[in-house]
């Protein structure tokens, strides 16, 4: 069957068809990160994309599937920006040592970039340099802030899970002092928080809300 080439061309999307705005706000909303698929929504067939990917084009390849705008200014936090978006999907929170890295609660670096995911997700693809926890009780809207655009547990979530987690306990001791005095939670909260774990934990807490009462 003999095809017309003038069909072809028609169906690839024209850089004018290109929501270029729209997906520069995207990306500016996730740290100058943007998903292939985020692109071809905007407009963009792969082939456009993967010129613009090219070494000193507009993009810069992060990993298959994933691109940042090459000239957006950097941030701390970019780096967990890039590794939520492939878990975006899978209803992925930031969680344990890197939540209370966000909020700033503590002086740990972590080695990964922890996030919980709903029990079901667990068959989620494994990343270099992630630590996935699954739970059957996901932080609900009340447990989620929003930091440099990333789904955050908040405040009394970090802190217990980091715990319950085995992350160093002078460190969570840091944390709810300083988020005490920062006037991020209340010991109320925290105690809140930590009934719903083990024994072991809420000990911990109240003996860290004495200690930052002293």
């Amino acid at each position: 069957m003999e095809v017309d080439v003038r069909d072809i061309v028609d169906k690839i999307p024209k850089m004018s068809d290109v929501n270029h705005d729209g997906l520069y706000r995207r990306a500016e909303a996730q740290g100058g990160y943007f998903t292939a698929q985020e692109a071809i929504e905007a407009g963009m067939d792969r082939s456009t994309l993967s010129h613009h990917a090219r070494p000193g084009g507009r993009y810069e390849r992060i990993r298959p599937g994933l691109f940042r705008m090459r000239h957006f200014p950097s941030s701390p936090f970019e780096h967990v920006m890039a590794a939520w978006l492939p878990l975006r999907a899978a209803k992925a929170v930031v969680s344990h040592e890197s939540a209370l890295e966000l909020h700033e609660l503590s002086d740990l670096i972590p080695v990964a970039v922890h996030f919980t995911v709903p029990r079901a997700e667990r068959g989620v693809r494994r990343r270099q340099g992630v630590q996935l926890h699954t739970t059957s009780r996901p932080a609900g809207a009340t447990e989620v802030q929003i930091i440099a655009g990333l789904p955050v547990t908040n405040t009394e979530r970090s802190v217990v899970d980091a715990l319950e987690a085995g992350a160093q306990p002078e460190q969570i001791e840091l944390a709810v002092s300083q988020a005490l005095r920062r006037g991020l939670t209340t010991p109320k909260r925290m105690l809140e928080a930590a009934s719903t774990r083990s024994e072991r934990v809420h000990r911990f807490i109240e003996r860290s809300l004495g200690a930052a009462k002293a």
